[in-house]
C-alpha cells in the first residue's frame, strides 16, 4: 500500500487490517499500533471506525480529498475496548492518522493488536505496510 505523490504537510490515514477473531470464545482489542514508524511520519492518532459509516474500508486516504470518509463527525469507538464475537469478522476497523513531516526513507509496517480473551491478555502482530514517498 502507498503514494508516490505525497508531500511533507499531509495527513494520511492509514487502515490497520480488520480484526477477525478465528477462535471459538469472544475478544476485546484494547490497543492497536503500528509498529515501525519511520522517521518523517508521526502517528497523530489511531481511530476505531464502523464500516458501515464509511461505506467500506478506506485503506489509504489523503485527508480533505473528496473520497476521504469526514473521520472527525464519525463515532471514534477507540474510547472503549472493541468486542469482536467469536468466528466473526469485526465491523470496526481501525486506521493510523499520520503526518508526514520530512520525506520518509522507509515503509511504516507491522500493525499491533493487544486484547484480552477469557481475562488473559494477548498481542498478536500482523503484516501491513505502508509506503509513502515525497515527489518533487
Amino acid at each position: 500500500m502507498g503514494n508516490e505523490h505525497a508531500r511533507v504537510g499531509e495527513i494520511w490515514y492509514f487502515a490497520l487490517p480488520v480484526p477477525y477473531n478465528t477462535s471459538s470464545k469472544p475478544i476485546e482489542i484494547k490497543d492497536v499500533s503500528v509498529e515501525h514508524i519511520p522517521s518523517g511520519i508521526r502517528v497523530l492518532e489511531y481511530g476505531a471506525y464502523d464500516l458501515n459509516d464509511t461505506e467500506g474500508l478506506p485503506l489509504l486516504a489523503k485527508e480533505g480529498e473528496p473520497y476521504t470518509p469526514k473521520f472527525a463527525k464519525l463515532k471514534n469507538y477507540a474510547t472503549q475496548p472493541v468486542r469482536v464475537a467469536a468466528g466473526k469478522e469485526s465491523n470496526i476497523f481501525y486506521l493510523a492518522k499520520m503526518k508526514i513531516t520530512a520525506p520518509p526513507k522507509e515503509t511504516a509496517r507491522e500493525c499491533r493488536f493487544a486484547y484480552e480473551q477469557s481475562g488473559q491478555t494477548y498481542t498478536q502482530t500482523l503484516d501491513c505496510e505502508l509506503e509513502l514517498k515525497v515527489s518533487g
